[in-house]
């Protein structure tokens, strides 16, 4: 037996991603890809129950998001392609077969690029990306309330031919961390393109990880396929068990075996599902010609690719923002266009940054809303940020404002509910509110006179007390030019 204090394992890990593609019906038929809430087997058709005779046709919007999720992950798009039966049985795609892309994807010889657990830059590279089409889904009376009878299942089909893009990544991860930065990479660029919405809470986003280790001492454990991952968090739990599990199978001097895994989420760990089977049961399918691209379709489709989140941030920071606010206005299309349309109206934009990061993305998590779903529009923060900048409004009464504008006031309706005209504060009035102030903190005045206070804190104090008291409506330079001003005229 080999001797575990000296050895050293290296995981080799590549990743399968099903993302569901954004289209009105399904892949081969009409019947509508949104089902959300509606009643089981309400969204059927007899080419989603494979009924004989039915025949499938090829919707054309499922071929162009194919492709603009392909390019979106720098992929190349395939001149012609073909469509395969895949046979086998599946308990949920009752004609016993799927219709899939196999060896000619829509895409292929894709990379995303990520930050090694070093923190240098990575690509992982696509293999490919391929169109096929989802199964039904099954319901358990165990675990479903609404289902009587014991160890009863039941399918509804109206997840049935919705269309599938399968993205397979060269084993180029190295470790869990990566997956999760890859598929957060991944979901973050074709959900820019516009290809998917790929919102997890619905299924529409789900993994795979095909897991080995490499032992210093040259043995290989074989390569394991883990299923059933529909989150960020269980991707990556579920590889790191599984490499802890194979590690020490090699460690003992054992044969980690091909198989396919179950993740179990509840349990934290995997379990064996089957040995790995290699299908070779793929036919041409016969009911669907060979798909062609062309090369003007191909270029119409790259038109439509917006410019992606990295080029996004790199444009913010050139624009004066901060990495960390760059990389936060540019992680969602909705927040970055909002940004955009803000500072389009007129605000400056590290302002505009600043405001969307913080108040709108916290109203956003607040009411839990799309940012296009907020009462506040762009262009009525940009003219909240001008009064700012023109000294009308402070950045304190500010906040109030938009804490009104948020209930749906005008940017007029919310100043006046936040009890305060704009313009500041009289000058008579800041006058006689900062000498009332400084009355009342001698020995604070006579640090400040003594030299002491060298790094302004003790002015910043005053500053903060007459802030208070004018609840945020006066300007700040003036009233530290109004108490620096009632300094020096002390005797």
């Amino acid at each position: 037996m080999p001797d575990k204090t000296t050895l050293t394992f290296t995981p080799v890990i590549g990743i399968e991603i099903h993302i569901h593609l954004k289209t009105k019906s399904k892949v081969f038929c009409s019947c509508s890809a949104d089902y959300t809430n509606d009643e089981p087997n309400s969204h059927i058709c007899p080419v989603c129950m494979g009924l004989p005779g039915s025949m499938p046709v090829l919707n054309k919007a499922v071929v162009q998001q194919g492709m603009l999720a392909g390019m979106a992950l720098n992929c190349t798009v395939q001149p012609t392609t073909y469509f395969f039966r895949k046979c086998y049985f599946y308990p949920d795609l009752p004609k016993n077969y799927q219709i899939t892309q196999s060896d000619l994807p829509i895409a292929a010889n894709g990379w995303l690029e990520i930050d090694d657990d070093a923190g240098n830059p990575k690509k992982i590279r696509i293999n490919r990306l391929h169109l096929e089409e989802d199964a039904g889904k099954l319901h358990h009376s165990a675990a479903d309330g609404r289902l009587e009878g014991a160890e009863t299942s039941w399918v509804d089909y109206n997840r049935s031919g919705l269309p599938l893009a399968e993205i397979v990544s060269e084993p180029d991860v190295s470790s869990a961390r990566e997956a999760v930065e890859y598929v957060t990479a991944l979901r973050r660029r074709v959900r820019y393109a516009g290809a998917s919405d790929a919102d997890l809470e619905k299924g529409m986003m789900r993994f795979d990880a095909n897991v080995s280790v490499k032992c210093s001492d040259g043995r290989w454990g074989r390569r394991v396929e883990v299923k059933n991952m529909n989150s960020f968090r269980a991707l990556e739990r579920a590889i790191e068990y599984e490499i802890k599990r194979q590690s020490k199978v090699l460690a003992e001097g054992g044969e980690v075996l091909q198989e396919t895994r179950h993740w179990n989420d509840a349990k934290g760990t995997t379990t064996a599902s089957r040995v790995k089977e290699f299908y070779r049961k793929f036919i041409v399918e016969p009911d669907l010609p060979p798909l062609v691209v062309s090369p003007q379709w191909v270029e119409e489709v790259r038109g439509m690719l917006p410019e992606m989140p990295n080029e996004k941030a790199l444009r913010y920071k050139e624009m004066g923002l901060s990495e960390v606010d760059a990389g936060v206005l540019a992680d969602s299309i909705d927040v970055a266009q909002y940004f955009e349309a803000c500072v389009a109206a007129g605000a400056n934009p590290l302002r505009a940054g600043n405001w969307v990061r913080t108040e709108v993305l916290r109203a956003v998590n607040d009411k839990q809303v799309g940012v296009t779903d907020l009462a506040v529009k762009p262009d009525t923060l940009a003219e909240l940020i001008r009064r700012i900048d023109e000294g009308k409004l402070s950045t304190t009464l500010a906040k109030n404002v938009f804490e009104g504008l948020l209930e749906g006031l005008s940017l007029d309706e919310a100043v006046k509910k936040s009890g305060a005209a704009e313009g500041g504060v009289d000058a008579n009035a800041l006058e006689n509110l900062v000498r009332a102030t400084i009355e009342a903190n001698p020995d604070v005045i006579g640090e400040i006179r003594s030299g002491k206070d060298t790094k302004g804190k003790k002015v910043k104090f005053l500053q903060g007390l007459v802030m208070r008291e004018t609840k945020g409506q006066a300007r700040p330079d003036e009233v530290a030019a109004a108490i620096e001003s009632a300094i020096e005229n002390l005797k």
